[in-house]
């Protein structure tokens, strides 16, 4: 992108606790908004008509306000948070670190039977399996039923955008879409204004607001990503390339995987992609490593000088890990000549 996205910040801007004093969200800055708007238009990935969006410092912060909103507005305390396993491990942190009295945190949401008021997290392209998700305990008639749903991978580099998204909480993440996890943003298209009003004191509390300088970066990243959409050159439009490269690491890691008989990895049905007007495969951001053997894969991984997550940490057990395909290219090449030297002991 060379320059495209340079951002000049002078001393003297952004010093200001307040952005739009007449949004719910009084810190997010107009430009960022609008910037989100535009990508998820342009990406028909999200519906944001009739939305509050709710920026956080990342969708980790999103999450904790989310379940604070809902459980403060609940009937009764604590609320069951239940994920389907294998989940995203950093749930349990979120839903256990403070020890609120608010809310618990009930497991695997596969065997989730509790009565009364409770919140299921939804990752859809799951983390870290790289499936489509809906929700599992189901009980379509009960008020006291809430769903967050997190989107931080619902992009057409890593999966099919076969329809525009339409829940009450929608979590999305600037580090997924382009990597500046860094950066440190986050937004939430929220329906229901008690909620992202709750959301909103619980992130005023916390932080204070969210960065500026991380909007406006965010902002004029975003604004750019949307133009690129509209290019048919696979070096200039990012969706395309960002495509091309993670289909080029699966492909390559399936070819270690093939050649051995101890590891093992998901398939993934194609489905018809509205971004880009025809059936494609899912190139998930992270890989669902499993081995064919009664051992510890994780354990046995880092022997071997690979960084990975395990599997017990994500709901699942000892025979999968979570390795990431997003890391740089000396990394990734590293990765799979030792996960191939593995093979060959």
């Amino acid at each position: 992108m060379g320059d495209r996205c340079t951002v000049t910040i002078r001393g003297c801007d952004l010093m200001s606790y307040f952005s739009d004093m007449t949004n719910l969200c009084w810190f997010l800055e107009p430009e960022l908004e609008d910037a989100i708007k535009n990508l998820h238009g342009a990406v028909g990935n999200a519906a944001t008509e009739d939305r509050y969006i709710v920026v956080g410092t990342g969708s980790t912060q999103l999450c904790q306000a989310a379940i604070h909103a809902l459980s403060s507005l609940a009937g009764t305390n604590p609320v069951s948070v239940v994920a389907a396993a294998p989940f995203y491990s950093t749930y349990v942190e979120e839903t256990t670190y403070v020890r609120s009295g608010m809310y618990n945190w009930e497991g695997d949401a596969w065997s989730f039977d509790k009565k009364g008021p409770y919140i299921e997290l939804v990752t859809s392209p799951n983390n870290p399996d790289g499936t489509i998700r809906e929700t599992v305990v189901n009980r379509p008639d009960d008020d006291e039923a809430k769903v967050i749903h997190d989107f931080a991978y619902y992009w057409p580099h890593y999966t099919p955008i076969t329809r525009r998204q339409d829940h009450d909480i929608m979590l999305f993440t600037f580090s997924k879409i382009t990597g500046h996890a860094g950066s440190r943003i986050g937004w939430a298209l929220v329906k229901d204004k008690e909620v992202a009003k709750k959301m909103v004191e619980y992130i005023i509390v916390n932080s204070i607001g969210v960065s500026k300088e991380s909007q406006v970066r965010t902002a004029k990243i975003l604004n750019v990503l949307k133009e690129t959409c509209k290019s048919e050159s696979e070096s200039d439009n990012f969706f395309k390339y960002g495509r091309e490269m993670m289909k080029d690491r699966w492909e390559k890691l399936r070819e270690v995987v093939k050649e051995s008989d101890a590891f093992t990895l998901p398939k993934y049905p194609e489905a018809f992609c509205n971004y880009f007007g025809k059936s494609l495969e899912s190139y998930p951001a992270f890989a669902w490593l499993g081995t064919k053997e009664e051992t510890d894969l994780a354990s046995e991984l880092r022997r071997h000088k690979v960084l990975c997550r395990a599997g017990e940490r994500c709901g699942s057990d000892k025979k999968h890990v979570r390795v990431s395909m997003l890391s740089r290219e000396d990394d990734f090449n590293a990765f799979l000549e030792r996960l191939a030297n593995m093979k060959a002991h």
